[in-house]
């Protein structure tokens, strides 16, 4: 049993290491797994990051978006007020700062948080609330404003899940007003006009600056980042960027 073991904590932290060297930036911090962390928690990480570095190098087209009915079948079910999706009575918070351009972000959105929506955000253990952390580039802003519009008509979430879904390279120059307006159309927005009115007025954009400033002094370097909070947390706990689905509902049933 000593040598299987020692087998599988060498083999963990080869993982964790080639790991690491593929991602080559600030986003890295997905893999900042506590030291107590399962095998399958490194597993997962790899595999997230595999689809980031892959699986971004389509989509970002216009004419082509995609997803949309199983973005709804996903949120199917669950209320929406502006960027929280959960019950406003849900006992622990999750917060997750994310970039719309982040290739992580959209491995965190198909691969790991489903589970998250359709169990604990469904029964109204836990709301999860998308707060923008820009740090990819400059069309990350205006990108972060629509999903706030957006949320405005309840459709944050819509929002934001199908943009993951055809997110093109990051700063690839995709995420232009065409591509932002034609999401927001396709995602079901119900008030075209007055979404594009509030988008465009600037009345979004100190909301992104003030979530990415906040998600800075809390001490983030990368996206996506999460913390938490509930009736047995010590205030609001950081949790990073958890290296599995498994880990984040371990800190939800923490804090519940």
């Amino acid at each position: 049993m000593s040598n299987q073991r020692d087998r599988e904590k060498r083999r963990e932290e080869r993982l964790a290491a080639e790991a690491e060297a593929a991602s080559g930036d600030r986003r890295t911090r997905l893999l900042q797994l506590s030291a107590g962390g399962v095998f399958l928690a490194v597993i997962v990480v790899v595999v997230v990051i595999i689809v980031a570095s892959s699986g971004s190098s389509s989509g970002g087209s216009a004419a082509n978006l995609v997803e949309k009915e199983n973005v709804e079948k996903l949120l199917a079910g669950i209320p929406q007020n502006k960027t929280v999706l959960g019950s406003h009575n849900a006992p622990v918070k999750l917060y997750e700062y994310g970039d719309l351009q982040c290739p992580v972000c959209k491995a965190y959105s198909e691969e790991v948080l489903p589970k998250i929506f359709e169990n604990q955000v469904k029964n109204g253990e836990v709301s999860i609330t998308f707060r923008n952390f820009i740090i990819i580039g400059p069309q990350s802003i205006p990108a972060g404003e629509a999903a706030y519009a957006a949320g405005e008509q309840g459709k944050g979430w819509n929002f934001i899940e199908t943009w993951y879904r055809n997110q093109g390279k990051e700063n690839s120059g995709y995420a232009t007003d065409e591509f932002i307006e034609s999401m927001a159309k396709y995602v079901g927005v119900p008030n075209i006009a007055q979404w594009k009115q509030e988008w465009k007025s600037g009345k979004f954009k100190k909301q992104v600056e003030a979530t990415t400033q906040q998600a800075e002094k809390l001490g983030f370097s990368g996206t996506p980042s999460f913390s938490i909070e509930g009736p047995k947390s010590n205030g609001l706990e950081l949790l990073g960027t958890p290296g599995s689905t498994e880990a984040i509902e371990e800190a939800i049933k923490k804090a519940s």
